[in-house]
């Protein structure tokens, strides 16, 4: 199952320095039969993207819990059968039974600079947009305006040494 991993350029750090890297919560976001029944159309490459974005907005919640943290939301997609759907708590959420490794990595998705602004500021109103806060809600739009950068697993080493 591909899973998208909410993540920050910290925790990034670490999955490449480790070789491994636990989920924050074990939370993960995927394809699952309740996010396919959710959606009236869209094929699984359209409904993964949807998975993906709601990863990126928990990214956006762990870098507003960490103000030292680079304001760049963080997607690592993993291959992993250790995932365990929870549509009880939303139609996309899994949870990871353990850690995942370098070497289930798909790909990254992350932020670039030019996103970094929006980024900081989405972080900050993203509960208040959940709540139907309009402003709030325009400004996590923005941020979600930037699309986020694909890199391989071994690309990861070559962008954190130039962040």
């Amino acid at each position: 199952m591909r899973v998208y991993l909410p993540a920050t350029i910290d925790l990034l750090r670490k999955l490449v320095s480790d070789g491994k890297l636990q989920p924050v919560g074990g939370t993960g976001f995927a394809l699952t039969p309740a996010l396919r029944e959710s959606y009236v159309s869209g094929d699984t490459e359209e409904l993964e993207y949807a998975a993906l974005i709601d990863a990126a907005r928990a990214s956006l919640r762990l870098i507003g819990a960490d103000e030292k943290e680079r304001p760049r939301r963080v997607v690592i997609s993993v291959d992993t059968e250790n995932a365990t759907v929870r549509s009880d708590l939303d139609a996309a959420v899994v949870k990871l039974s353990g850690p995942i490794v370098l070497d289930d990595v798909a790909a990254v998705h992350v932020d670039t600079e030019d996103a970094e602004e929006s980024v900081r500021a989405a972080a900050e109103v993203i509960d208040a947009a959940d709540l139907g806060d309009l402003d709030a809600e325009f400004t996590l739009g923005e941020a979600e305006d930037h699309e986020l950068a694909w890199y391989a697993p071994q690309e990861l080493p070559f962008l954190l040494e130039l962040l």
